[in-house]
């Protein structure tokens, strides 16, 4: 082999050798591409994957969160309207979370908003539980309240009543007294100026009776009419005439008076006497006589007539 052949040949191999070095190294920055590039979609699984287990947490989050709002309840009309929005905030945030379940940024802003949602609804259950027990502690006070009323109820009861006894015992206080009720039978001579006494009932022709109204301090001062009820011996009322100005009333039921006389009573003793006359002629028996005063019967007596 010549010389000039002899340096042909090194060079050849010297490229060859240049040739495989290059080769090598084109290799080995393919390789170092290909592991860069399966880091690469590696660390996107994992990424992707960790977006979705918390994704899926925050569904779940959000599924509990929506089962304990859910619980609570209140009389209060303005904290339900607050509860009740919040439901609906919550379902608006399970869509958002199922509408980007890949974006990792979407993903953390909702975990977000349902751990503020979360503390909001600790806030409610600390509410909730005040007005409960700010409840009971006003039913209780209720219950105090009535039952004082109840108290007040049943002393004003005992007082009316009270009232009403010592009114009816004024009432009865008040009713006159009549003592000495005597009744005769009369008749008149000399054009009535002269009268006499008679127990012939055809001769009589009116009854006289007389009577004492008694001392009584609480009555009231001022006149007095005093009534003469008769029952003649056939049991009717004896009366002029049957009209409403012979009518009054005693013991509250009406009848007809035979007789009337008015006195001017002081609170002390008077005596007074009354004509009383009937519409028709006197017939033989037993006369019962009443004297009235007040709407009251303050005393009786009997005339027998022959």
């Amino acid at each position: 082999m010549t010389e000039d052949q002899n340096k042909e040949s090194k060079k050849r191999g010297a490229i060859l050798w240049i040739l495989i070095a290059l080769l090598m190294g084109g290799n080995g920055v393919t390789v170092w591409l290909y592991l860069q590039e399966k880091n690469k979609v590696a660390e996107q699984i994992i990424i992707t994957e960790k977006i979705y287990v918390e994704r899926e947490t925050l569904q779940s989050d959000l599924l509990a969160l929506k089962k304990e709002y859910a619980t609570l309840q209140t009389n209060d009309a303005a904290i339900q309207k607050e509860i009740d929005e919040k439901k609906a905030y919550i379902e608006e945030l399970l869509i958002e979370a199922k509408k980007h379940k890949g974006d990792a940024y979407i993903i953390a802003k909702l975990k977000k908003e349902t751990d503020t949602l979360r503390e909001i609804m600790k806030g409610f259950v600390r509410t909730i539980d005040s007005l409960g027990v700010l409840n009971q502690t006003l039913v209780a006070e209720k219950k105090h309240v009535l039952k004082q009323l109840d108290q007040e109820k049943e002393k004003i009861t005992t007082l009316n009543k009270e009232k009403d006894e010592l009114k009816e015992t004024i009432v009865k206080g008040s009713v006159l007294t009549c003592f000495n009720v005597i009744a005769k039978g009369v008749k008149f001579k000399n054009g009535g100026k002269k009268e006499s006494e008679t127990s012939k009932a055809k001769r009589v022709e009116k009854i006289k009776v007389s009577f004492t109204l008694g001392e009584n301090k609480i009555a009231k001062v001022g006149e007095k009419t005093v009534f003469i009820r008769i029952i003649t011996p056939d049991g009717k009322e004896m009366a002029k005439n049957y009209d409403d100005n012979y009518k009054f009333t005693f013991n509250k039921s009406s009848g007809y008076f035979a007789g009337k006389e008015t006195l001017n009573y002081a609170n002390i003793e008077i005596s007074g006497v009354t004509y009383c006359e009937g519409n028709s002629e006197f017939v033989p028996g037993n006369y019962m006589i009443e004297v009235t005063c007040d709407g009251a019967v303050i005393g009786n007596t009997t005339l027998k007539l022959d």
